[in-house]
């Protein structure tokens, strides 16, 4: 038996600043971009040559503002983390991370186990980290 991941979900508020910072300093790309009658959008972003979604969605859709408010309020603070990128040059990446706004949340910096981690805050407000693979 085989298990594959083919999609997640990152709530976001704004999908132009979200694509901003996914599609502008991240580099990837943008294959699907609906709304529904309510205005509401989701857009799906993956690497290329991945098979995996990233989908971009409206912490609104489907929930109650009370809800929506809340899960966005968590994503904010970084108590829900949204992905986590693996980057062969994670120096280069971050430098492109910076230059699109992004709040700097941690400066590359080595971790026990020979990978280097970032965090940042990306627009508007969910929270990525980028590292460096093991080697």
């Amino acid at each position: 038996m085989s298990v594959t991941v083919t999609s997640m979900f990152i709530p976001v508020h704004d999908p132009e600043a979200a694509l901003g910072f996914y599609r502008d300093a991240l580099g990837l790309e943008v294959r699907l971009d609906v709304s529904n009658d309510e205005g509401l959008r989701w857009v799906t972003v993956g690497a290329p040559g991945q098979d995996v979604g990233i989908v971009l969605f409206p912490p609104q859709g489907g929930r109650s503002q009370t809800e929506s408010d809340a899960l966005l309020s968590l994503v904010t603070q970084g108590s829900l983390q949204a992905a986590i990128f693996t980057s062969d040059d994670l120096d280069t990446t971050f430098e492109k991370v910076r230059a699109s706004g992004a709040e700097v949340l941690q400066e590359p910096a080595s971790q026990p186990g020979a990978c280097a981690t970032a965090r940042s805050a990306t627009p508007p407000g969910t929270s990525s980290a980028s590292r460096r693979p093991e080697r």
